[in-house]
């Protein structure tokens, strides 16, 4: 199949959305078949060396008081590539300003669009401006109803989006490398570093910013005993390092680099309320670390709440303070809880996944030829 990946962040770019495309485009490459990404343009131009397959960068501005964001700008490079390349197929990976236009685009040209849900945009909206999700809700709608299938990461995202009358939904969750993230890469001399005294390591890995919640650490940093470490940055960094006294800022980290870290944490703790699936969460399962995580959203199909982890209610910080001085507190529940969590991941891998959303390809292609015989 030649498909066409239209992505509204594509790497260096360090989100989920930027990861799964390049992991589709990754799969897609080994199991025979061409793709092309079309992506917003990186603010210093960074060379796409390291992608599997072409990628076409469209003009791009900065998000303003987010500038880590970029969005796209109207182009013709979009509607001409997918012409140029002869799609079979367009994949819209969150779409929402790119998406919305390779939509059009799709349309205009006569071709099968899937569309891949993967940003609970009507929560941002509300976490940035106050209100504005049911505007969000409006444009996810249009372009969603019009693909010929969406693809939903989780459960919760899934019956979100039937809610709000978006038709032909399929779940298709996400995968995660469970070679480059797993337990024999923890660390002492790293532990060593992070928490010198032998204090109990508490990570947070993902961006920085409001709809994250992150300060809900701050009573996991008052905890004796307990080192609190995070990993990431963006807008709310400063604000953080203000709120969450003793924690220690590691900025970005990738590759293994991040894979050791993961590993040599005692318990991870996602606090956003906001995501469709969640992939850090999965990524720390993987690593044999126990998982403390918001009942919402994605970390719902995600933690077994007493067998790899524990769930809290959103925006609770006493609930996270808690959970984490329970994990603290026996060493045994924390061992069990993250092999169970690495058992259970085993088999979600990139690969798998990857030949699930091409299964989705080929029905939604065998759709077309039946309307048109029909």
């Amino acid at each position: 199949m030649r498909v066409v990946i239209v992505t509204e962040s594509f790497p260096p770019d360090v989100n989920g959305v930027a990861h799964c495309a390049l992991q589709t485009a990754r799969h897609l490459v080994d199991r025979g078949h061409t793709p092309v990404v079309v992506a917003p343009a990186t603010a210093g131009g960074a060379p796409d060396d390291e992608a599997p397959c072409p990628v076409v960068r469209v003009p791009s501005l900065p998000l303003p008081g987010y500038p880590q964001v970029r969005v796209a700008l109207p182009s013709r490079r979009l509607a001409a590539t997918i012409a140029e390349h002869r799609a079979d197929v367009v994949h819209l990976a969150g779409p929402f300003v790119l998406g919305v236009r390779g939509m059009a685009a799709a349309t205009r040209l006569g071709l099968p669009a899937v569309a891949v849900y993967q940003t609970d945009l009507a929560g941002y909206a509300r976490t940035y401006m106050g209100a504005g999700e049911a505007a969000a809700w409006r444009r996810l709608r249009s372009v969603h109803a019009a693909a010929d299938l969406t693809l939903a990461p989780s459960g919760a995202a899934l019956r979100d989006l039937e809610a709000h009358g978006v038709p032909r939904v399929k779940l298709w969750p996400r995968g995660v490398d469970t070679a480059r993230f797993r337990p024999g890469l923890r660390d002492a001399a790293l532990r060593r570093t992070l928490a010198p005294n032998g204090e109990l390591v508490v990570g947070y890995v993902g961006r920085l910013a409001p709809e994250k919640q992150v300060e809900l650490l701050a009573g996991a940093c008052a905890l004796p005993g307990v080192r609190v470490v995070v990993v990431g940055d963006g807008p709310s960094r400063p604000g953080l390092e203000q709120a969450l006294p003793g924690a220690l800022f590691l900025g970005r980290r990738t590759g293994d680099e991040l894979a050791r870290l993961f590993a040599s944490l005692d318990v991870f703790v996602h606090t956003g309320p906001f995501e469709t699936f969640c992939q850090t969460v999965q990524e720390a399962m993987a690593s044999g670390v126990p998982v403390v995580a918001p009942a919402a959203g994605g970390p719902l199909d995600l933690v077994a709440h007493g067998r790899t982890g524990l769930l809290v209610p959103p925006r609770d910080a006493d609930a996270v303070r808690d959970a984490v001085w329970a994990l603290a507190a026996d060493p045994g529940l924390r061992a069990a809880y993250g092999a169970t969590g690495r058992a259970t991941v085993e088999g979600r891998t990139w690969a798998a996944v990857g030949d699930q959303l091409i299964g989705h390809y080929a029905d939604v292609l065998a759709g077309r030829r039946t309307a048109v015989a029909a």
